[in-house]
């Protein structure tokens, strides 16, 4: 399973979705191994498609010459009334759709896709903050 930390930091995520991925099947197997990144991942839309760009899932060495392209552009499989939300938020203005997760799922590969709001500097230190409080306030609790 991959996550997406960095998504989790910079944007305040207000709708989630599970999505399939068409992927090949030397994609599957080098994602099965523990390969990949969602670090600069983003979701694009075009012609009513969701298109899932910046992930790398590195070449699967055993493939030879079938081998894929480790930046490719991969189709987000999603329902079309889904499909219509997700680029109405986008149309909005201010926000983003990108991946938090990607995941097996009963054999499947999966993706779940957030629509989001970017956060400024001041909103992610005073998130920071929060989380800092609730650790502290957790561990003081565990103590007694």
């Amino acid at each position: 399973m991959l996550n997406n930390k960095r998504a989790r930091y910079d944007y305040d995520l207000l709708e989630r979705f599970e999505a399939g991925l068409r992927l090949t099947g030397s994609e599957v197997k080098s994602l099965r191994q523990g390969g990949g990144s969602l670090a600069e991942a983003f979701v694009r839309a075009q012609d009513h498609e969701l298109w899932l760009e910046g992930v790398t899932i590195p070449t699967y060495e055993q493939a030879s010459y079938n081998n894929h392209e480790p930046t490719r552009p991969r189709k987000v499989l999603l329902k079309r009334s889904e499909i219509a939300e997700i680029e109405k938020g986008l149309e909005r203005g201010g926000l983003t759709c990108v991946p938090t997760k990607l995941y097996f799922k009963d054999g499947w590969a999966k993706v779940e896709i957030a629509l989001a709001r970017g956060r400024k500097k001041h909103d992610k230190r005073r998130a920071e903050a929060e989380k800092d409080a609730k650790k502290q306030v957790r561990r003081y609790l565990e103590g007694e």
